[in-house]
């Protein structure tokens, strides 16, 4: 394979395998709950099996904890996020255009060092509130600046570029089953490298809402009412033809799955959602975890862009500008989730991570823009979590031999943490060389 450049300059010469790259799938129908899954990894089912192994799975799902992963692709610039306004070398030198001055910031509860970006007001009232636990400078020894490879550490649970499991999939091939896809969703269209299993199966679904029968110039009302009608009407007829007997079968599931979805099955989607896709990816999540099925661990994309390079945005443009309006993205859609968790009454067992593969230079570029550093950030959301931050900020004096941000915590550290507090699941089964890393403490007391 030939090197890869990515765009600061340094070389991957040969970027990991997706983790689960080689998982077989299939595609399936399930009945009962009305969603389109495809399946990855598992054991040849029989006919029914997932189906039964979900009833009995949700049974108890109530009594599970749950952990969604949310990525912020790219690298999120944790300097304009969270700026370090009272460090002597924070000048408008180093940031010609991307300077936050600390007069339109707001106040990081918990430490004079940070302030708020004045666009992070959804993030900032999480904070406040008690929801949002915050890990400042978050990373692991000797950091690769290649999205492929520091991705590849993130969703494997370990700096080995050759890891073929992610974290949540070995978690979940520990305490998870062969016959319930659901305890491993991928909120999308392809499998999340972290939930990649050696074993047990996992699943993803595109989204919930979006399924539906589609005619030109038939967008709604009483004819497509009668059209879904019919369907079901003429998949509800038996035959004994081995081609027309699956088609009227196939016919018949899908205006089953299609009446469940808008029918609320799954019930209502909540309110005080912002456009977007994130948003529309948590609310479908939050109807799912709300109709108790049987998730123990979630991964989606925020479908963002954080690898700003050029033109990065002024706090002067404000929303307008790709950091600023990609901030009110994400805080307005994690502020709508919480909230609908608590409202469906599941906030008290789930635990939101939100992560980024590295964070941003601390020097602006020629482009208005920042390039691949290192010291990223990390947020822990919940009902559940301890208030405030985990890890301090390393000054801008104290740069590492590449002139990047240095790290005070550690991403694998903080997964063993999860485990063991979150999940009371050992981390040394889970995350290779977890009995050298220090723990951190996540809930509150």
């Amino acid at each position: 394979m030939a090197p890869r450049c990515c765009e600061s300059g340094h070389h991957d010469p040969a970027p990991p395998m997706r983790a689960g790259s080689g998982l077989s799938r299939r595609s399936f129908l399930l009945g009962g709950i009305g969603l389109s899954l495809t399946m990855f990894g598992g054991r040849a089912l029989a006919p029914g099996a997932v189906d039964d192994g979900l009833l009995a799975a949700a049974e108890a799902a109530s009594g599970h904890r749950v952990v969604v992963a949310i990525s912020l692709s790219g690298g999120v610039d944790g300097l304009s996020l969270l700026p370090p306004v009272t460090d002597p070398k924070y000048r408008k030198a180093l940031r010609p255009s991307l300077w936050v001055d600390p007069a339109q910031t707001g106040a990081v509860a918990g430490t004079d060092a940070l302030r708020w970006h004045p666009l992070a007001t959804d993030l900032r009232g999480l904070h406040d509130s008690g929801r949002l636990l915050l890990f400042p400078a978050i990373g692991y020894e000797g950091p690769n600046q290649s999205h492929f490879t520091s991705r590849h550490f993130y969703e494997v649970g370990a700096t080995d570029v050759n890891g073929a499991t992610g974290w949540m999939g070995r978690y979940l091939d520990i305490v998870g089953s062969a016959d319930n896809p659901m305890q491993g969703l991928t909120i999308g269209s392809l499998l999340s490298p972290m939930l990649a299993p050696a074993h047990t199966s996992v699943a993803t679904i595109d989204t919930p809402s979006a399924y539906d029968f589609t005619t030109p110039g038939l967008d709604g009302g009483p004819f497509k009412d009668a059209m879904v009608d019919g369907f079901k009407a003429l998949g509800a007829l038996t035959s004994d033809d081995p081609i027309l007997g699956p088609a009227r079968a196939a016919q018949r599931d899908a205006a089953a799955v299609h009446t469940s979805l808008h029918a609320g099955g799954l019930g209502a989607g909540g309110p005080g959602y912002p456009d977007g896709p994130l948003a529309t990816r948590l609310q479908d999540l939050a109807r799912l975890l709300g109709a108790d099925l049987p998730i123990r661990c979630a991964s989606l994309d925020s479908n963002l862009d954080f690898d700003t390079h050029a033109n990065q945005g002024t706090v002067a443009a404000g929303a307008d500008g790709t950091f600023g309006r990609n901030v009110v993205a994400v805080g307005s859609a994690l502020k709508a989730f919480q909230a609908d968790l608590e409202a469906r009454g599941v906030a008290d067992r789930v635990l939101t991570l939100v992560w980024s593969e590295f964070g941003r230079r601390p020097e602006e570029n020629g482009s208005q823009g920042t390039d691949h550093g290192a010291g990223g950030l990390a947020m822990l959301m919940g009902t559940r979590v301890r208030a405030g931050l985990q890890g301090e900020f390393v000054p801008l004096g104290n740069l590492d031999p590449d002139g990047n941000l240095r790290s005070s915590t550690d991403f694998r550290a903080l997964y063993s943490s999860i485990l063991e507090q979150w999940l009371d699941q050992d981390a040394r089964d889970v995350i290779p060389g977890a009995a050298a890393l220090g723990r951190y403490p996540l809930l509150r007391a």
